[in-house]
C-alpha cells in the first residue's frame, strides 16, 4: 500500500496523530487547511491523488453537544461532512475510513456486535449515528466502532494523571464500564484493515482486555502515580451529575465484541499493557 494515497481529515487530533506516525508520507489536513462541512471544498481537491480518505474529524464535545449551538456543530461536523465523504468517495473510487462510537447505542446491551440496531441516547451520539448511516453509502468503506479513546492531548488518562499530581481526591463514575482505546492501536487496526484488504463494513475497534469501570481506570492511574487508589472515589453517573445541567446522558454499557476485527488476522493489545506503556510516558514527561 503506497501512504502518499492516502488523505487524513482531522490530522492534528488525537487520532490524526497517532495516523501521522502510523502512515509516513501520507497526506494530514486539518480545519484550517480543509473544511470537511463545506460541499464545495469537495469539489475543488484534486482526488486523483488519492486511494483513500480516512476521517480522524469529529465533534466530540459529548455535553457541548446538548446545546443550540452544539447541536448545530455536531451534526454538521459528524453526519453532513460524512455524507460529503462518502459520495466524494464514491465519485472517484476512494475507499472511506470512518471512526464511530459507542454512542450509537444505549448501552442497554452487552457486549456490542456489529450489526446491532442504532440506538443513540443523546445528540451526539444521534450525530454519530447519522455518520455511519452516511458512511455506509461508501460502496468501499471501512467503519470503526471505538471507545474510551486516549491518544495525545487532553484525555481521561492524562487528567487522573494531573489530579493525582495535584494530590485531588476525584469522584470518578464506577457504572459506566467499557475498555480503553489507545489510538496508536487503532491506527493499527486502520493499517491492517487497508492493508489485507479486508471485507469493507463496520468493525468494533477497542482494546482488548476485561471491561471495567472509569473508575477502576482512574484508580489504576493514581497508582501509577505513587497515591493511593482509595483517593478515588467511585460514584453513579446519577450521582456524579447530580448538581449540573445540560448534561447528555451516558451509555451505561460500552462493552464491544471484537470477534469480527479478529477475525481478520487483528487481535488488538491488552487494554492494561497499553495503559502501562502510557502512563510510563507520563512518568518520563513529568520527570
Amino acid at each position: 500500500m503506497d501512504n502518499s494515497r492516502i488523505l487524513v481529515l482531522g490530522g492534528n487530533g488525537q487520532l490524526g496523530s497517532a495516523l501521522q506516525s502510523t502512515f509516513a508520507g501520507a497526506t494530514f489536513y486539518d480545519r484550517e487547511q480543509f473544511d470537511i462541512t463545506d460541499s464545495a471544498a469537495y469539489e475543488e481537491l484534486d482526488w486523483g491523488a488519492f486511494d483513500y480518505l480516512i476521517n480522524a474529524a469529529a465533534m466530540t464535545n459529548v455535553d457541548g453537544a446538548e446545546t443550540p449551538e452544539g447541536r448545530e456543530l455536531a451534526w454538521k461536523l459528524n453526519a453532513t461532512a460524512v455524507a460529503h465523504m462518502a459520495r466524494t468517495a464514491n465519485t472517484h473510487g476512494l475507499t472511506l475510513v470512518h471512526i464511530s462510537s459507542d454512542y450509537v447505542f444505549d448501552g442497554t446491551r452487552t457486549p456490542h456486535t456489529e450489526d446491532e440496531p442504532l440506538s443513540p441516547l443523546s445528540v451526539y451520539g444521534a450525530s454519530k449515528a447519522a455518520g455511519d448511516i452516511a458512511a455506509s453509502v461508501a460502496i468501499k468503506h471501512y467503519l470503526l466502532r471505538t471507545t474510551w479513546v486516549i491518544g495525545s492531548g487532553k484525555n481521561f488518562v492524562r487528567t487522573m494523571w494531573e489530579l493525582a499530581q495535584r494530590n485531588i481526591k476525584p469522584n470518578v463514575v464506577n457504572d459506566q464500564i467499557g475498555r480503553l482505546t489507545f489510538t496508536s492501536d487503532l491506527a493499527l487496526a486502520i493499517k491492517h484493515l487497508l492493508e489485507t484488504e479486508a471485507d469493507f463494513g463496520t468493525y468494533n475497534m477497542t482494546n482488548d482486555g476485561d471491561n471495567v469501570s472509569w473508575a477502576d481506570f482512574a484508580k489504576l492511574v493514581y497508582e501509577a502515580a505513587g497515591k493511593s487508589a482509595d483517593d478515588v472515589t467511585g460514584v453513579t453517573t446519577a450521582e456524579y451529575f447530580a448538581d449540573k445541567e445540560g448534561i447528555a446522558p451516558r451509555p451505561l454499557q460500552s462493552e464491544m465484541d471484537l470477534n469480527k476485527i479478529k477475525s481478520t488476522g487483528f487481535t488488538p493489545r491488552d487494554w492494561r499493557e497499553a495503559l502501562d506503556e502510557y502512563l510510563a510516558q507520563l512518568a518520563s514527561e513529568s520527570a
